[in-house]
């Protein structure tokens, strides 16, 4: 674990939201400032450069691209603009392959995450609410042809020949995140997980198995009464009921290094941006050998 992933993971545990958020801004300012510094010792590289080197060490061999990305993370470094990344990934994956991004949302400023958003105000414009995980994934949700999922948390955007499929009944799952959603479906087809200027500590294919497994799953957890809501799509309201499960444990997604080896979880620097890479079936699978052994990304409080 790296001096940031460490000062992350302990920023997260011990600081409440607005804290975490402003120390966040703080540590991209500084980044601006020493920009000049950090090219010049790590260098540059432009949106061809990145595709040619994803290409070399990610590969083609997929049909569907799953991206992490931060492009606040990549700069100074990174020369093009997040929509510059965006139209370079969909170029990669052509008309025969799908990309696909997370649109998640994790609630309103003022408010204690998503459940305690909703129960303000239950209902969830699926259109206009924005992603909250950068403007890359933003700018992809709203490009015409693009696909949304239906689920006010772990909405998913998608564009390609699997992307009807991969994004169809979200809403109906009992979890979300796995039996019936977009990861239970990369986790069944050859996908293949990268992160752009982002730790693979964001991989949420990682939470598929908790609901993949139900109750057999090894970790004690408390369920709660789901939550109403309405989701609306243009000029449909859709009944939704948004599932409440906490696990006991704190959730340690650095202990995923110990399940998974180095060459099916692909971890590296381009120009001192992190990147990562992993195939979402062998993600499902690992993880799910390691809980039958009574080993997951849970450890005690």
């Amino acid at each position: 674990m790296s001096p940031l992933e460490f000062a992350s993971g302990l920023a997260l545990r011990h600081l409440n939201g607005a804290q975490v958020d402003a120390l966040r801004d703080q540590y991209f300012k500084l980044r601006g400032r020493l920009a000049p510094v950090m090219k010049l010792v790590y260098g540059s590289f432009n949106t061809d450069e990145l595709r040619s080197h994803l290409q070399q060490r990610v590969g083609d061999d997929f049909q569907i691209l799953m991206v992490h990305s931060s492009v606040n993370h990549m700069k100074p470094m990174f020369t093009g603009t997040p929509l510059d990344m965006v139209r370079m990934l969909v170029d990669w994956c052509g008309p025969q392959r799908t990309l696909v991004m997370p649109a998640f949302y994790f609630g309103a400023p003022g408010f204690k995450g998503a459940a305690d958003t909703f129960q303000h105000n239950p209902r969830f414009d699926l259109r206009r609410t924005p992603s909250q995980m950068g403007l890359a994934t933003e700018l992809f949700r709203r490009m015409p042809g693009v696909v949304i999922s239906r689920h006010p948390v772990y909405r998913m955007a998608a564009l390609g020949p699997l992307a009807q499929a991969l994004t169809a009944g979200h809403e109906h799952a009992s979890t979300p995140a796995g039996l019936g959603t977009p990861f239970e479906f990369m986790a069944r087809h050859n996908a293949r997980i990268v992160g752009i200027g982002k730790p693979m500590q964001v991989m949420t294919q990682a939470h598929h198995i908790e609901g993949a497994m139900g109750d057999t799953f090894p970790v004690p957890s408390t369920l709660q009464e789901p939550l109403p809501m309405t989701l609306v799509d243009r000029d449909q309201e859709i009944p939704f009921l948004l599932p409440r499960r906490s696990y006991q444990g704190r959730f340690n997604m650095w202990r995923l290094r110990q399940i998974m080896d180095r060459q099916t979880l692909q971890e590296w620097n381009f120009h001192h941006v992190p990147m990562f890479a992993a195939r979402a079936g062998e993600v499902t699978q690992r993880l799910m050998d390691a809980a039958r052994q009574g080993v997951t990304l849970y450890e005690p409080l």
